[in-house]
């Protein structure tokens, strides 16, 4: 035990020393919480949407108005050819072009009923899809608005949906999806931290042959490994603390779960992707080598992780590879601990998986370093 706690404050000495890794382990990570956190949002603002009012009624201008105050859209232009419409969508400089038809007024009061054409950029399908929902809810509001104030007689001619239906959304009520992504960078952080900075590490240790001096001297395998990947496990752990004080303060983030189980559930992850870096560093005999192969698994990780799209709607063979990526664990765990407030019975099962697998990948990973360095 003596001889543990030597080489994790020897490894604690050298992480101080080196004037790489402090700013890697401390500021980089905050200033990607800070900008993925805003940059990397699935919320559709600013879209330019052109209008081909051909009624110039009241009713188009009113349709119009209810456009142009909304947060989501950006009238960029009003014109009377389609044409000319499609001219500016191929010249990318709208997002949706809105086809108001000359008898619009006259056709909604008549029968209650009236066409618009709405053409989207589909080139994003997820993006299209959102603008497309936008733009029907503040159509169908209009015309409820519209139903509404065309009093009785109106509503007795006009078809009157026989349910109304109030929306209410559960553990994101306003939506913002900075809630959803901030506990999803929390865990890339995590992984950077114990896989990347690991492996650097110990591949370094060969490079300047410090390693060799290390494995002639009484130390056995167990007390060097532990003593190797103690730090990097506390210093993850500091390092989860201190990006939800950050959530929490920039974007209030809600706690709604036990933080001690978070901290379970991460100490567990921890100890699988230290084994994933130290593995890693078996295979590598430079730090480019190590850097190389750390993007290879990490990008594979981060795309099946769910972390920007649901991994629900991905296709099975990827849905049965994230079954061993504990990247797609930890954000899944994140989430349902920080924004649903999930105990330890609705997680038992995702630890027991997770205990497997740290104990997997850190025995490979030391049978690995036992026959290679």
């Amino acid at each position: 035990m003596r001889t543990i706690l030597f080489i994790i404050q020897k490894e604690f000495l050298q992480v101080m020393r080196n004037k790489t890794m402090i700013p890697m382990i401390f500021a980089l990570p905050f200033v990607q919480l800070v900008i993925l956190a805003n940059a990397a949002t699935m919320d559709m603002k600013n879209i330019d949407i052109l209008f081909v009012d051909k009624d110039l009624s009241s009713l188009s201008a009113e349709l119009i108005r209810k456009f142009t105050h909304s947060p989501f859209f950006n009238v960029v232009s009003r014109g009377f050819s389609e044409k000319e419409a499609e001219e500016e969508m191929l010249k990318n400089n709208t997002d949706m072009i809105m086809v108001i038809p000359g008898d619009f007024e006259k056709d909604f009061y008549k029968s209650g009923k009236s066409d618009i054409q709405v053409q989207v950029d589909a080139i994003n399908g997820m993006t299209a899809g959102l603008m497309n929902s936008y733009a029907a809810q503040i159509i169908n509001s209009f015309y409820s608005e519209k139903l509404s104030s065309a009093g009785p007689n109106a509503i007795r001619q006009m078809p009157l949906k026989s349910v109304n239906v109030d929306y209410r959304f559960w553990y994101n009520s306003q939506l913002n999806f900075k809630l959803y992504m901030v506990p999803g960078i929390l865990a890339l952080l995590l992984t950077i931290i114990g896989m990347f900075l690991t492996s650097l590490n110990l591949v370094r240790e060969k490079e300047i042959g410090t390693i060799e001096q290390i494995n002639v001297t009484p130390i056995r395998k167990y007390q060097f490994i532990i003593g190797k990947l103690v730090p990097f496990w506390i210093i993850a752990l500091f390092e989860l603390a201190l990006g939800l004080t950050l959530g929490k303060l920039l974007f209030n983030i809600p706690m709604e779960g036990s933080l001690l189980l978070l901290f379970a559930f991460a100490a567990l992850y921890l100890i699988a992707v230290l084994g994933i870096g130290l593995f890693i560093s078996t295979l590598s005999q430079t730090q480019q080598q190590a850097q190389f192969l750390n993007f290879f698994v990490m990008v594979t990780f981060v795309m099946l992780s769910g972390i920007f799209t649901p991994a629900e709607s991905m296709p099975h063979w990827a849905q049965n590879v994230n079954l061993v990526n504990p990247l797609a664990y930890f954000i899944r765990i994140n989430r349902m601990i920080l924004l649903k407030g999930s105990g330890f019975a609705d997680l038992s099962i995702d630890f027991a998986i997770m205990s497997v697998m740290a104990v997997s990948l850190t025995a490979l990973a030391t049978w690995r370093y036992r026959k290679i360095a």
